[in-house]
């Protein structure tokens, strides 16, 4: 990213961190506000993605620091279920559930890098994409209501629904399907991701959970795909660094919000965010 600023590269550092938790699609802002703020950023610049792939990996640090003892049991059971051949315990499950969930979007990812990545030169297509993600948001929940019971709290609706251990790996397998739709600039891996969960039947904080285990293992596996192409590219790393830093504090404290606000809230103010957000931007950006 040539031409970008100190100030520019950190307030984007921010931006990706604050983003790539909520439902409103980091790479779609990144796309976007540079574009609505007529910065020098060039989408179209090869060292573009593995900048935005190392704030990434600020990002995922974060989740890993919030949840370090369920990826330290996670890690544990895969290793035992590996070994032995079968699931046996709960921790176990889950390691082949994050497994399962992951592989479509490792494979579609790595399958349609340069088709997907000319759409980052795209700001009015990144717009239309983000609009797109606010109506999926909305219907998710829209068919969720379906599913809940009237006239008792929003905690007690929620307690009907499954944790994340409890899905099936067919559930599993179609929430990862879902996070691959993030590829596309304005689609939102945590919200998609989410709505995959949400479709699984389980609770509004439960597939955000999941939302987060999921972050890890695809942003490592993209981070030692592309991060490598800053070294002798003449990118400014240590900047670049830094900005990823402030984006795994910005995610730090991001999780922690949605954490607490799942607990009985839902999509849905994301969602409207997400479509008056692309309306307007595909129409700044004409």
């Amino acid at each position: 990213m040539y031409g970008v600023a100190w100030w520019q590269a950190l307030f984007l550092g921010l931006l990706q961190g604050a983003t790539e938790l909520f439902p409103v699609s980091s790479l779609g802002h990144w796309v976007i506000v540079p574009s609505l703020l007529h910065w020098s950023v060039k989408q179209s610049d090869p060292t573009f993605l593995p900048c935005l792939t190392l704030t990434h990996v600020g990002t995922a640090t974060a989740l890993v620091i919030l949840s370090w003892r369920e990826w330290v049991r996670i890690v544990r059971g895969f290793f035992r279920a590996a070994v032995r051949g079968r699931i046996e315990d709960a921790d176990e499950r889950m390691a082949m559930l994050l497994l399962v969930a992951t592989i479509p979007g490792g494979l579609i990812g790595f399958v349609l890098k340069s088709s997907i990545a000319a759409l980052f030169a795209s700001p009015r297509a990144a717009s239309v994409f983000l609009a797109i993600n606010g109506l999926v948001l909305l219907g998710a929940e829209a068919l969720r209501r379906r599913s809940e019971r009237s006239g008792l709290s929003r905690e007690e609706q929620e307690g009907d629904f499954k944790e994340v251990g409890q899905i099936s790996f067919k559930a599993a397998t179609v929430t990862g399907l879902f996070q691959a739709l993030a590829f596309l600039p304005g689609i939102s891996r945590s919200g998609v991701t989410m709505c995959g969960g949400l479709l699984a039947g389980l609770r509004h904080q439960e597939a955000a959970k999941l939302s987060f285990l999921l972050a890890t293992p695809i942003i490592a596996g993209a981070s030692i795909v592309e991060v490598p192409q800053l070294v002798g590219s003449g990118a400014p790393l240590g900047l670049y660094t830094l900005a990823a830093v402030l984006a795994g504090v910005a995610a730090y404290v991001s999780a922690r919000f949605l954490l607490r606000y799942f607990r009985s809230g839902r999509l849905d103010p994301y969602g409207y965010y997400c479509l008056a957000a692309g309306v307007v931007s595909f129409v700044l950006l004409r």
